[in-house]
């Protein structure tokens, strides 16, 4: 393990550079799309993915969309940890997400809180955004919020927004009833939700929080 972890030191301070003081915080290189898929089946993909510090410790974080094409789609999230004769990075969650997406995810990390948006479906889409938040004593992301929206590419059926706090256990549910005129707005309807800790590997699909899908 020390013969890695100086490979790792080495490959990060490359000879001739300065090296750090000993109070630095200690150096971990981002994983490789080849280290990454490693963890997935032959034939997968990286779509998309995101190196930021997730956690606040320094240390870089990536959270990263593997597909194969037509068949599974996941989100996943690899935090970075340095202990005194290691380093490197460990699993915090994976979830599921639609096979069919029209596009790729987008991924953002703002004031600590990783933010996943996807659009995915056909005529009729499913848009998405799902917030997460590392979980120190769990060591796993959870799910503090996510808003979903179901709509007509085309124009041809009502639209329905859900947003959800995880955190408050208040969901708010909005229908646009599709008219003449466009989409004329219904009245919000405020929903309670369990506020016990949902995270990454439970959290639903957006089909399934709209009601669209088998619930799981």
């Amino acid at each position: 393990m020390k013969i890695v972890l100086l490979a790792v030191v080495l490959f990060a301070n490359p000879v001739g550079a300065k090296a750090p003081g000993p109070d630095a915080p200690p150096v971990l290189a981002a994983m490789t799309d080849a280290m990454l898929l490693d963890r997935h089946p032959a034939g997968a993909v990286i779509e998309t993915r995101l190196d930021a510090d997730f956690n606040g410790d320094g240390l870089v974080d990536t959270a990263y969309v593997a597909r194969v094409p037509d068949e599974w789609r996941k989100l996943a999230v690899m935090m970075g940890y340095a202990e005194e004769t290691d380093m490197g990075h460990e699993p915090a969650g994976e979830a599921e997400m639609d096979p069919y997406p029209l596009g790729s995810a987008t991924l953002s990390v703002k004031k600590g809180v990783l933010l996943v948006e996807d659009l995915a479906g056909g005529t009729s889409a499913t848009a998405s955004t799902y917030r997460y938040r590392f979980d120190p004593a769990q060591r796993r992301m959870r799910l503090i919020g996510d808003d979903v929206a179901y709509y007509s590419r085309t124009n041809q059926h009502d639209k329905v927004e859900i947003s959800t706090n995880r955190l408050t256990g208040q969901r708010i549910r909005q229908v646009f009833k599709l008219d003449a005129d466009g989409y004329a707005p219904q009245p919000p309807v405020k929903e309670a939700v369990p506020t016990a800790p949902v995270y990454m590997e439970d959290a639903p699909l957006p089909d399934v929080t709209l009601g669209l899908g088998e619930a799981g």
